[in-house]
């Protein structure tokens, strides 16, 4: 298992010993970006991590939230990229119709990236009825690292929010999840 952190603007910084990747909350809905997105990126690719990006679904504008997503977006070849897909502060969601286009549009532009679905456990079990992830789940289940309780194939899993959110990566080596994450 390699080990990594998922940061938003919530993380003034953060700190990369002994962390192999770092997602990185990139945009939400059709105008957000994170401000603090630059200074994160420098500090992850500084340290040699694994990169990842991610987008906040709302619901609607599907072509418009991947547009604004990509266009404000600086990944690279072998960059990961995800759709963060759970409640929003108004209390509303992305249908699952949303996510699936989501996902499959990210694809569509970005051939040479990985594309991977973040949710919570209770929205993998209780609002997903098409089991479409992308190239990989990202699931959130704070229990033992590597061990979320689902049935299905995941690449990442956030165990804990404390102090942030910390993931594993099912892994063998850095390699290994470089070569998965160029495709």
């Amino acid at each position: 298992m390699l080990h990594g952190v998922d940061v938003s603007a919530y993380q003034p910084s953060y700190d990369t010993d002994g962390v192999d990747f770092v997602l990185i909350k990139s945009t939400e809905g059709r105008t957000y970006v994170n401000p603090r997105l630059d200074a994160q990126v420098k500090r992850a690719r500084d340290a040699d991590c694994v990169v990842g990006f991610y987008h906040f679904l709302w619901p609607g504008n599907v072509s418009e939230q991947v547009d604004h997503f990509l266009d404000r977006t600086p990944e690279k070849a072998g960059d990961l990229l995800a759709l963060d897909w759970e409640q929003t502060g108004g209390g509303t969601r992305a249908s699952n119709a949303e996510k699936d286009r989501f996902i499959k549009a990210v694809k569509k532009e970005r051939p040479g990236h990985r594309v991977l679905l973040y949710c919570n456990r209770a929205f993998w079990l209780g609002h997903d009825t098409t089991g479409y992830a992308g190239d990989g789940l990202w699931i959130a289940d704070y229990v033992a690292a590597g061990k979320p309780r689902i049935e299905a194939d995941w690449r990442i899993h956030q165990y804990t929010d404390d102090p942030l959110d910390r993931n594993v990566a099912d892994f063998g080596s850095v390699r290994a999840l470089r070569e998965w994450a160029a495709g």
